[in-house]
């Protein structure tokens, strides 16, 4: 008769719920994973079907019972850490939707707004539009897979363990919030020059030309001049967010080494 004793059904439980806690906190909040536009039913199948796929390549779990209360410690920290790999690549997709805010403001399209589902409020018509370049970006470099890697390597990097995570980690997830700032004005900067160049000839045409009604000629003109803009970038969009992927990626490996607990000193001989 097969028998399962309380100390094997522990490490059974260990060595599923924890890998599962950091892919599910995972697919909460990084880009792709976490649209809304897949029921959560949907989206949960998924994350648990690929966290099965995952166990076999596991590193061992602790010897700590899941419902005792350091194991859910360890699974809420899982969780945490999940949604915080997920939320570094997420600032990468923030900052292009913050370059069609401003885009789209200097073109005088902050008016043409709808109900973003996935942000879940209204967002400007350009930001959904560079969102959806950036989405397709992303998934013709292979982000989704490599998002997928890089949390399996998590657990090489910072694998599971009772010892407390290191506060410097999450400090450096806020610091990272201003490149969000940085980067999307960067991205929209080319338009922004070329619409300053229109509104400054606009200037100089109204001074020479008072009779001029700026208001039936000014947003036509800002309005073309900030399309032209638009598909001038797009020629070198590409290889713009190819680089901001790779900065993500490059930051969430910066964050997991702050988040490691610091290794003890060797004792001396």
């Amino acid at each position: 008769m097969l028998s399962v004793s309380a100390a094997q059904l522990d490490a059974w439980l260990a060595a599923a719920m924890f890998p599962l806690a950091r892919l599910l906190g995972l697919f909460a909040s990084a880009p792709v994973f976490s649209n809304r536009g897949a029921p959560a039913r949907v989206r949960l199948a998924i994350g648990l079907g690929v966290g099965i796929a995952l166990l076999p390549a596991m590193p061992p779990m602790p010897e700590v019972a899941p419902g005792s209360g350091l194991g859910l410690a360890i699974f809420g920290q899982q969780i945490f850490i999940g949604i915080a790999v997920g939320f570094m690549m997420r600032l990468v997709f923030a900052a292009v939707d913050m370059a069609g805010a401003l885009i789209g403001m200097q073109m005088g399209l902050s008016f043409a707004i709808f109900f973003d589902p996935d942000a879940g409020g209204q967002t400007a018509v350009l930001s959904d539009f560079l969102s959806l370049i950036a989405t397709l970006l992303f998934l013709a470099v292979n982000g989704h897979l490599l998002m997928i890697e890089v949390l399996v390597r998590s657990f090489e990097w910072l694998p599971v363990g009772t010892d407390a995570i290191r506060a410097d980690g999450w400090g450096y997830i806020a610091r990272a919030g201003a490149a969000v700032f940085a980067a999307g004005l960067l991205l929209s900067l080319p338009v922004i020059g070329v619409l300053l160049v229109a509104n400054v000839s606009l200037g100089v045409l109204t001074r020479a030309a008072p009779q001029l009604n700026l208001f039936a000629v000014g947003f036509p003109v800002t309005l073309t001049a900030g399309f032209v803009g638009v598909l001038l970038i797009m020629t070198n969009f590409a290889p713009v967010l190819q680089s901001l992927f790779e900065r993500g990626f490059d930051e969430i490996d910066r964050m997991l080494e702050l988040l490691a607990p610091l290794q003890a000193p060797p004792p001396p001989r």
